[in-house]
Formats: C-alpha cells, sequence, structure tokens
C-alpha cells in the first residue's frame, strides 16, 4: 500500500506513512463531533499530505467545540442533512425517469464546498433535471464535465468472450502492451480485426494478431472498460493468482479453465509436439491428459501458481476424458510483446 501511495500520490515514505496515521486519527475523531453537532453537522474532509481534519457546521458557535475536539473548524449555509435531502430528490427523480448519461452523468454530496453537484454535458438540460426532482436549487449547482462513466469488468482467464457476437472462447491470460490492455487467447479463435464481446455480451475489443495453422495463438487489445486481473478461473469459480510464466517440465501436475467446462486437471505429457488438426499442423504445443471441450479454446493452463499456455485442441471430452494441447504462452508474449499479468 505504501508504495502504491507513493506512485499514485506523490508521497515520500515517510510522508505516506503519515498521511496513513492521520487519516486513521481522523476516522476515529469524526463520529464523535458528528454525534456531538447534532442538526448542525455539514460534513468532514481531510486536506493534504498530512491528512489534515476539517468538521463543518452551520452554527459558528460550535466552532470551538469542533477545534477542541482535535479538528480544523468550518462555518457554513448548508447541513449535511440539507445537502443529503437534495441529493435524495436527484436519486428519486433518476429512478423514475432517468436522465441520459450527457444530461447527467453523476450527482454527489460535495462536502468542501457545501453544496450537491450534478456532472452534466448539457448543463440547461441538467437544470431541467433538478428542477423536476423539487431539489433545494440553493443547493444543487450544476458542472459542466464531458465525464461518460461506464461500468469497469474484470478479464480473468477461463471467461467466456465472443467472435463477431457468433461463436464463443475463452480468455487465455490478461496481458498489457505499454499501456494497451488486452489478453492472449487461441489463434483459431479468430482472425486480425475481428471484433469481440465479453461474457456479458459488451463491446470489448479485437485480435491484434492471430497466427493459425502453424502456431495457435492470438491476442485482443480491449476497451477501457476492461480491466486485465492476474487470475484464472479455478473451482467453482474461485480466483487463482497467476504469478509468472515458468515452464513446467514433463510429468508435472496441470490445471485447465475453460468457459464450457470450468476447471480441469491432469499432468504434462510431452513439450514440443506437433499435431495435424484439419486445418494444417500445430507446432510446438504440448500434449496433455487433461480433457476438454469446444468452447474452452484459449482458456488457461496453469501449473501451480505459473501459466504455461492456452487450449488449442485435442481428443475425447470431459466425460470419458482424453488429450489436449496447449500453445506455450511465452512464445505468444515474445511474438507481441506482451507483459503477462501477474499478481
Amino acid at each position: 500500500m505504501l508504495a502504491s501511495m507513493q506512485r499514485d500520490l506523490g508521497l515520500t515514505a515517510d510522508e505516506a506513512r503519515m498521511r496513513i496515521s492521520n487519516e486513521y486519527r481522523a476516522g476515529a475523531t469524526e463520529p464523535g463531533l458528528r454525534k456531538s453537532l447534532g442538526g448542525s453537522y455539514g460534513g468532514a474532509w481531510v486536506t493534504g499530505n498530512t491528512a489534515e481534519l476539517t468538521v463543518a457546521t452551520t452554527d459558528e458557535g460550535q466552532s470551538g467545540t469542533i477545534t477542541a475536539g482535535g479538528a480544523k473548524a468550518a462555518v457554513v449555509k448548508h447541513s449535511l442533512k440539507a445537502l443529503t435531502d437534495a441529493k435524495q430528490a436527484l436519486d428519486r427523480t433518476a429512478s423514475e425517469r432517468p436522465p441520459a448519461a450527457d444530461v447527467a452523468s453523476a450527482w454527489y454530496v460535495d462536502v468542501k464546498t457545501n453544496s450537491v453537484v450534478v456532472q452534466s454535458a448539457k448543463p440547461s438540460e441538467a437544470a431541467a433535471f433538478v428542477a423536476t426532482s423539487g431539489a433545494d436549487r440553493e443547493v444543487v449547482r450544476v458542472v459542466e464535465s464531458a465525464e461518460r462513466p461506464s461500468p469497469l469488468y474484470d478479464l480473468r482467464g477461463g471467461e467466456a468472450f465472443y467472435i463477431n457476437d457468433s461463436a464463443r472462447c475463452s480468455i487465455g491470460f490478461p496481458v498489457t502492451q505499454g499501456e494497451q490492455n488486452g489478453f492472449v487467447t487461441a489463434g483459431h479463435c479468430g482472425s486480425q480485426g475481428d471484433t469481440t464481446t465479453g461474457f456479458n455480451r459488451v463491446a470489448q475489443g479485437s485480435f491484434q494478431g492471430s497466427s493459425f495453422p502453424g502456431h495457435d495463438y492470438a491476442w485482443v487489445s480491449t476497451n477501457a472498460d476492461w480491466v486485465p486481473q492476474p487470475w484464472v478461473i479455478g473451482p467453482e469459480g474461485t480466483n487463482v493468482t497467476v504469478t509468472g510464466s515458468q515452464e513446467a517440465p514433463v510429468g508435472s501436475s496441470v490445471c485447465r479453465s475453460g468457459s464450457t467446462t470450468g476447471w480441469h486437471c491432469g499432468t504434462i505429457q510431452q513439450h514440443d509436439t506437433s499435431v495435424q488438426y484439419p486445418q494444417g499442423t500445430i507446432n510446438g504445443v504440448t500434449r496433455t491428459n487433461v480433457c476438454a471441450e469446444p468452447g474452452d479454446s484459449g482458456g488457461p493452463f496453469i501449473s501451480g501458481s505459473e501459466g504455461q499456455g492456452v487450449t488449442s485442441g485435442g481428443s475425447g471430452n470431459c466425460t470419458v476424458g482424453g488429450t489436449t494441447y496447449y500453445q506455450p504462452v511465452n512464445p505468444i508474449l515474445t511474438t507481441y510483446g506482451l507483459t503477462l499479468t501477474t499478481g
């Protein structure tokens, strides 16, 4: 946590430690002051690298109570209850008649400015939304903003994805290429330029490279709604963390995750195998006695916590057992200049 705070907040290690300590103290101080101030309480916040606590009140006579309690006092016009009431009025209207995202992309209580903020790319239409809600216009302010929030979805090995809104395959391993997020999968799942949607059928990305036959690998770049995680889907939907991609020797245990049959395990039989598919020869794959079925293609193989490869093909099924081949992951990373997402 300290390292992340230094990186993202621009703090030194000592500043990060001080901030954590002061924030903890502020969190312990605020509830007592809130109770003491009662209806005059206007909210609380911390500022700066030292996380100085400020507590607001509508009653100037309560300033001494705040400073005696260990915080800086701020006298404001509106109580937190008044702000919350206005926010809830907007919530009720939005639940009955949701505004378009460009009319109101977000609204929230801003205790620092003692107001309720409505973010909008169309301020005049946002004002109408506020008026319809019946919220106190003195409390609410509209701020012009082009921000368009959207949900974020995890990229996990073994999760389903769809190609051109049709065929289904499985994510292999989440990766990055510089600032670009994505994942590796099997080459036979799609060709360069094919589009993908996620397990939830939400727009996801497109194939940036694909090799099949000869090899059986591909990588897909994803849009900003999809976040790479260092996980593959394990038993009963649990997350199994990937820590690297060290090749396991023949005879090692290995498990596979796929969107059709889930999590299955076996052992590595041979490396550097050539296999003949109807479409042509695939070289350099690894043979295992793990089962797989259609739709599992592209999904990850993992030994311990080390990523091994992506499901290519095989024979048999998960009822009677079978043989499955995987394309080793390290050559995919090297070919496309990718970095495996690890935890």
